[in-house]
C-alpha cells in the first residue's frame, strides 16, 4: 500500500470534518459533556481541526493538503495547472461524507435526546443567522478570499523556512481568525466540501426527527466559496507568484 496525494486529501478531509463537524456536535446536541460550550468552542475547535487535518493529509502522501475545493480551485487559478482539481475534490467530497458519517456514530445516542432539529443539521452543515441570500454569498465569498490570501501569505517563499516548519499551525490560526471574526453570518463553511458532503450525509443517515437538510440554501456555501476562491487565485496570480 502506497500514499498517494489523492488518499492524503480523503484521509486529511474525514479528519478535518470529524473533529470540525464533531465539535459542533459536542456543542449543539444535548446531553453531551461540551453542550453549550459556545461560539469559542466551536471556533476553536475548527481551527484544531484544521492543523490536524493538514497534517494528516501530508502524513498520507498530499503535500498540499487542500481539504478544501476552493483551495485546489484558487491555487489552479493562480498557477494555471488545474491537473489536481478533480482529484482532490473528489477525494475531498467522498471524505467529508465519511467524515459526517463518523460524527453521527461518534455521537450515537445524543441525536436521540436533541429535540431541536436545527440543532443537529448544525451538526452537518451550515445555515445562515439571517437568511439573505446576497448577504450570505458576499459573507462566503470574502470569508473565502480572506482565508485564500492568508494561505498565499503563509505559503509565500518570503517566509522562508518560518513558514514551512509552522505552516500548519498558521492555517489553523487562520482559520480561527476568520471563525471568530467573519463566521457569525453564515456559519463560516469556506469549504463547499465541508458542507455538501454533510448535508449528503445527514440526508441519508437514519437521524430521528432530523427535519429538512435545507437544499434550498445549499448552493450559497458551494457558490460562494468558489467565488471567493476564483477572486483569490486570481489576486495571487497578478501580484504575488
Amino acid at each position: 500500500m502506497q500514499t498517494t496525494p489523492f488518499l492524503g486529501e480523503l484521509i486529511g478531509t474525514v479528519v478535518l470534518i470529524l473533529l470540525g463537524n464533531g465539535v459542533v456536535a459536542n456543542v449543539v446536541l444535548n446531553q453531551t459533556k461540551g453542550n453549550n460550550g459556545g461560539w469559542i468552542v466551536i471556533t476553536a475547535g475548527w481551527a484544531f481541526a484544521v492543523t490536524i487535518g493538514v497534517f494528516v493529509a501530508k502524513a498520507f502522501g498530499s503535500v498540499d493538503a487542500h481539504l478544501n475545493p476552493a483551495v485546489t480551485i484558487a491555487f489552479a487559478v493562480a498557477t494555471d495547472d488545474y491537473s489536481h482539481v478533480v482529484p482532490y475534490i473528489t477525494a475531498q467530497l467522498i471524505g467529508s461524507v465519511i467524515g459526517a458519517t463518523l460524527v453521527w456514530l461518534h455521537h450515537g445516542p445524543h441525536w436521540a435526546v436533541t429535540n431541536d432539529s436545527g440543532a443537529k443539521l448544525a451538526a452537518f452543515s451550515t445555515e445562515p443567522a439571517i437568511r439573505s441570500v446576497g448577504a450570505n454569498l458576499t459573507s462566503e465569498a470574502l470569508a473565502t478570499l480572506v482565508l485564500i490570501l492568508g494561505l498565499a501569505g503563509i505559503s509565500s517563499k518570503h517566509l522562508g523556512e518560518l513558514a514551512i516548519g509552522v505552516g500548519p499551525y498558521l492555517v489553523g490560526i487562520l482559520v480561527w481568525s476568520i471563525g471568530l471574526s467573519l463566521g457569525g453570518p453564515t456559519g463560516y463553511a469556506i469549504n463547499p466540501a465541508r458542507d455538501l458532503g454533510p448535508r449528503l450525509a445527514h440526508t441519508f443517515l437514519p437521524i430521528p426527527n432530523k427535519g429538512s437538510s435545507n437544499w434550498d440554501y445549499a448552493w450559497v456555501p458551494v457558490l460562494g466559496p468558489v467565488v471567493g476562491a476564483v477572486v483569490g487565485g486570481l489576486l495571487i496570480r497578478w501580484y504575488a507568484l
